[in-house]
């Protein structure tokens, strides 16, 4: 199905409008405005330099309607996925236009009576993105699958996990080579348009979603397969659903995403960790179940200029040996040359016989 989207995102969406940023930069589907009355008057790339989209940015629904959408995507997750009462208007005023609502909040709207009424009555369709399907325990039929499977980790959430899994698939491709792109949030879901949100899932049912996924790519027979990563592992909410996703893909090789000015996860005081601390924690926390290496380092430096983040890629590369780049900043390819020849198929651990 192909959209034509108006993102809401109030107040949101020159700052931390994650969801709206990504759709915008690698989904399919046309944005044919944002509604964001701070930013009304402006151009996509006027509020958001590195997305390269003309797209109008509007003050309301209303006015969106003018750029012919088919769909209202939330551009925005506040912490801990409500909605904010405040934005309820504006998603009516979109069903009451006929638009699809998609939303990757962890409200659930189409279970809200009100949107659920509204929705029946004009006939359209709340999609929302996070609502999990029914997922299995985790198998390990994820081990034998044929394509090296690369899991990207991070020092922190929403440093561009999903974007290095995407520049990087597609260097690949562009390299020859048949590449899978698993989603495993909201935005890459949207993106995609498939996957499952493994931070809704039950816990005991996280690896197992995440494993579904994998053996999924695998059908189409990739020659690697990028598995979208989320959370952190030191972070003191969502060290979970990393662990479940290091687990349940059954990794080949790990990709380190970092932005190298935070000192802290977001919101906390917990320091982030340093890329060597990174490395031998994730390395060590899969070495009794199936190791896997960090193959390359991917820096976020958007907060730098371009000598600061040159000095911080060199860095990167002194004190772990490791290849290491912006993919954004300055192009996948070499990123991806460097570390094509370690995805190698690995094996997992196995019990001798007692």
């Amino acid at each position: 199905m192909s959209r034509r989207y108006a993102i809401l995102a109030p107040g949101h969406f020159a700052s931390d409008a994650k969801t709206a940023h990504g759709v915008i930069a690698y989904s399919r589907d046309a944005t044919v405005a944002v509604i964001d009355p701070a930013c009304a008057g402006m151009r996509v790339r006027d509020a958001v330099a590195y997305l390269r989209s003309d797209a109008p940015i509007v003050g309301s629904v209303r006015e969106a309607l003018t750029f012919a959408p088919t769909a209202l995507l939330i551009g925005t997750a506040p912490k801990g996925g409500a909605l904010p009462a405040e934005w309820r208007a504006e998603i009516l005023a979109a069903i009451a236009a006929g638009l699809e609502i998609v939303s990757g909040l962890h409200d659930m709207l189409g279970d809200d009576a009100e949107f659920a009424a509204a929705a029946a009555a004009r006939g359209v369709r709340i999609w929302d993105v996070r609502k999990p399907p029914q997922t299995p325990i985790f198998s390990g039929e994820a081990y034998r699958v044929a394509a090296p499977t690369v899991l990207f980790v991070g020092n922190d959430c929403a440093v561009g996990k999903m974007t290095v899994a995407l520049e990087l698939a597609h260097a690949a491709e562009r390299a020859g080579k048949r590449a899978a792109f698993v989603p495993t949030g909201q935005t890459g879901i949207m993106i995609a348009g498939w996957g499952t949100a493994i931070d809704r899932t039950i816990a005991d049912f996280a690896p197992g979603a995440t494993e579904a996924l994998v053996l999924q790519a695998a059908r189409e027979e990739p020659d690697v397969i990028f598995v979208e990563g989320q959370g952190a592992i030191n972070h003191p909410a969502y060290a979970p659903v990393t662990l479940a996703l290091m687990y349940g893909a059954a990794p080949d090789a790990l990709v380190l995403v970092c932005d190298p000015t935070r000192a802290h996860i977001e919101s906390y005081a917990t320091p982030t960790l340093g890329y060597r601390e990174l490395i031998r924690t994730h390395e060590a926390l899969l070495a009794t179940v199936k190791p896997a290496r960090v193959v390359g380092i991917a820096l976020n430096t958007r907060k730098l200029d371009e000598a600061g983040a040159r000095h911080a890629i060199a860095q990167a590369r002194e004190q772990t040996h490791l290849p290491a780049d912006d993919v954004v900043r300055f192009g996948a390819d070499a990123l991806y040359a460097a570390i094509a020849p370690e995805l190698r198929k690995g094996s997992p651990c196995v019990a001798s016989s007692l």
